[in-house]
């Protein structure tokens, strides 16, 4: 699937999106002096890239070979380094060293274990260090499904239909913001930024979406999309948190 993941996420306009609020919110980190960095399931490597060509220093994993070979592929056109690793962020996590950034992007969503997983994975955060969370919306897929109406009623009325059926891109285990905003601060961390990813977008009607200016809905994606209320509501939501020096 990773052609599919590579054109459905990042090959629209959906994809960049999400790639220019990312960097906003992690802009400040990447203008320091240098950083190690962790992208804990780093999928294509957009992110990690981007670091990594500023001058940071990189370690990057994921379980797909496929992934990882195409982010392998872009380091080395860019001629920029980092350590690679095929293997799932659970294991890498009991041996990295302490990181000043952990990226664990669009990942949480797809655990049988999504807090576990965090709790590990988390860790590897120094004390001062900030760990960078992206995740599938709970709220948004709920949301989104009861506009559509139909048969799409009944599936969300029997959660035990959510997990993903066949060769589809939906996450089996959505999260909710607020749960993970209470656990980040529960556990030593400092909430700085939450940026909701496609406030308004996912939610337009084709009809509406042909006769509205994608420059003017990006206007206004941009002014509401870290409002508190909105950004609750992206379709994906960035939650950048500090962890407190101990």
């Amino acid at each position: 699937m990773v052609e599919k993941f590579e054109h459905r996420i990042y090959g629209t306009v959906k994809g960049e999106w999400r790639l220019r609020l990312l960097k906003e919110d992690l802009r400040e980190l990447y203008e320091r002096e240098v950083l190690d960095i962790w992208d804990a399931g780093c999928g294509l490597g957009q992110m990690a890239l981007w670091f990594a060509q500023k001058g940071h220093r990189l370690t990057c994993c994921d379980i797909s070979y496929k992934m990882l070979e195409k982010t392998k592929a872009s380091f080395a056109e860019a001629k920029c380094r980092a350590l690679f690793y095929k293997a799932p962020a659970q294991e890498i996590a009991q041996s990295i060293e302490p990181q000043d950034l952990v990226l664990f992007h669009a990942v949480i969503e797809w655990l049988a274990k999504p807090l576990e997983t965090l709790q590990v994975v988390s860790e590897s955060v120094k004390p001062g260090g900030s760990l960078s969370l992206l995740f599938f919306n709970y709220h948004s897929f709920i949301y989104r499904n009861a506009l559509k109406g139909g048969w799409h009623i009944p599936f969300l009325l029997d959660k035990s239909q959510w997990w993903g059926k066949g060769k589809k891109l939906t996450p089996p285990h959505p999260q909710k913001p607020e749960e993970l905003i209470g656990w980040l601060e529960m556990n030593g961390y400092k909430v700085e930024r939450v940026t909701g990813i496609r406030v308004f977008h996912d939610y337009m009607h084709d009809d509406a979406m042909k006769e509205k200016s994608m420059d003017e809905l990006l206007s206004l994606e941009y002014q509401y999309c870290r409002e508190p209320i909105y950004s609750h509501m992206g379709r994906y939501v960035h939650i950048l948190a500090k962890k407190k020096d101990t």
